[in-house]
């Protein structure tokens, strides 16, 4: 009987930390916005490739605020006061950027997704299509991730050793 109860505390935690694990997930850096001291902003956050934003950064005491991103260069923010940066002329389009500010080493990030090809006539044509294969998870899991899905396989193996045992008892 102890046995019985020991189990169902194990399974009930395990169960509960599974539970509580995408909670602990809801700020991953990736699609939630950031929570940082100072404020930023992309403007648009849509842009055609060779296009120009607008970055914006308010409330980070330090004068000097570092905006960076993997489809323009380095730009400085002096001030609070708003800066512009010219996108590469051959950023892919249809993909997605991470543009970090940096302020005195505090780091918040934001997505800037490229348009795809203007045809000059005002409307833009489609990027080449859909790469099959992958799925939605090709991004990579975090540790948060792995941890919940290792949870719920540790309740999921609890749960069926508990079930093998009591039919076995049952059975004697």
């Amino acid at each position: 009987m102890r046995a019985i109860r020991v189990a169902s505390v194990a399974l009930l935690s395990t169960a509960a930390l599974a539970l509580a694990a995408p909670m602990a997930a809801a700020n991953d850096g990736g699609t939630t916005p950031n929570v940082t001291s100072f404020g930023f902003t992309v403007s648009p956050t849509t842009v055609a490739p060779g296009g120009t934003v607008t970055l914006n950064a308010t409330g980070c005491q330090e004068p000097l605020v570092k905006a960076s991103s993997g489809i323009f260069d380095a730009v400085e923010l002096n001030e609070g006061k708003p800066a512009t940066a010219k996108v590469d002329a051959d950023a892919k389009p249809g993909a997605q950027y991470e543009v970090t500010f940096d302020c005195k080493g505090e780091k918040g990030t934001t997505t800037l997704t490229v348009a795809g090809h203007s045809t000059g006539t005002g409307t833009t044509t489609p990027s080449k299509g859909v790469k099959a294969g992958l799925g939605g998870g090709a991004g990579g899991l975090n540790g948060t991730e792995i941890a919940a899905g290792s949870a719920l396989l540790a309740a999921a193996l609890g749960g069926g050793v508990y079930l093998m045992r009591r039919r076995a008892d049952g059975n004697a």
